[in-house]
């Protein structure tokens, strides 16, 4: 509930998302957000799954509907004919939809990418995504308080994100971009616990690495997602999945990427 006499709805939320929400509504949202974290957290991850979904089915709806989902029942005399408008790639477009439906009422549970073996569940969670991009926007800002513990310990933050996490974790160095490791953090998701390190170049800006156990050991290929001017990769490697999330370009992203990746499996 909002402060003022007339209480932001949830369809104002999402009007809000959109960017559809009346011009004279927009203090009253975000003032409502600003009041209520948990609102702007769930609406983060409603904003990452937008995202995502858009990247991994963008490209199929102009495509031609398969022999194989042809609707058996077009073909009936008694059905009312189809119309014109409603061709092939038509069809295709209303059955991306409607799984795209399926997914949203189904909560975020997982996405569909395509990769060269053709459709298959993501093992890596849109919720992972947006609580690492998450935890990017609040944390990469603090001016005092950035990291719990400073590079300057580093011995003592491995140990203790090590014994929080159940794994045998490491304080990986980048050197991509200028970006320098200033120290970490335990964080808690849905899932349980976290680590997150932080990088800075010499201008200030910050790179973050998130870190959570997983239950698939095996590792897949870096993948890429971005949330108005967060961008991430995210991999799963060695029984972690991980992020790399920054305002960074994604050349500098991969770079760092592939150096945690290097540093973690030497």
């Amino acid at each position: 509930m909002s402060g003022t006499s007339n209480p932001v709805t949830e369809a104002e939320l999402h009007a809000w998302l959109d960017g559809e929400l009346p011009e004279e509504r927009l203090a009253d949202v975000e003032r409502h957000l600003a009041d209520n974290p948990e609102v702007a957290q769930r609406f983060d991850r409603y904003r990452a799954q937008r995202s995502l979904l858009g990247q991994s089915f963008g490209p199929l709806i102009d495509q031609p509907l398969p022999d194989r989902l042809t609707p058996p029942f077009t073909a009936r005399d008694h059905a009312a004919p189809v119309p014109h408008r409603w061709g092939r790639g038509a069809w295709w477009g209303a059955a991306i939809a409607a799984s795209l439906l399926m997914f949203v009422a189904g909560g975020a549970g997982g996405w569909l990418l395509r990769d060269r073996v053709g459709w298959r569940a993501e093992p890596l969670t849109a919720a992972f995504i947006a609580d690492a991009v998450a935890a990017h926007r609040v944390f990469s800002v603090e001016v005092r308080h950035p990291v719990e513990i400073g590079v300057d310990e580093e011995a003592h933050l491995v140990n203790w994100l090590s014994k929080r996490l159940g794994k045998n974790m490491r304080c990986p160095k980048v050197t991509r971009g200028g970006y320098q490791l200033i120290g970490g953090r335990l964080l808690a998701d849905s899932a349980g616990p976290v680590a997150m390190y932080m990088y800075e170049d010499a201008a200030g800006r910050r790179i973050t690495l998130y870190i959570r156990p997983s239950p698939n050991t095996s590792g897949s290929a870096f993948r890429f997602a971005q949330d108005g001017g967060v961008r991430a990769l995210y991999w799963q490697d060695n029984g972690l999945a991980l992020a790399v999330a920054g305002e960074a370009d994604r050349d500098t992203l991969s770079g760092v990427a592939e150096e945690v990746y290097g540093a973690l499996n030497s």
